[in-house]
């Protein structure tokens, strides 16, 4: 896969998970569709998602400064 298109993907994941993780955005969502019991577990699902977009920023960015020297 193209190191842009990586980078891109993990910048947008990144975004979306910090937006969720970091507002009450997703348990006003979860709370208005009848879900408020799964809030207690969004930590342990939005936290390791986060770190997860974030490596693969880091691995994007990694590869196209090995291809550009």
């Amino acid at each position: 896969m193209d190191a842009r298109r990586l980078f891109r993907i993990g910048a947008i994941g990144t975004a979306v998970t910090a937006l969720c993780c970091f507002t009450p955005l997703l348990v006003v969502v979860l709370s208005g569709i009848g879900l408020a019991g799964t809030i207690a577990y969004l930590d342990m699902v939005l936290l390791p998602l986060l770190g997860a977009f974030v490596l693969v920023m880091l691995v994007a960015w990694i590869r196209k400064a090995r291809a550009n020297g």
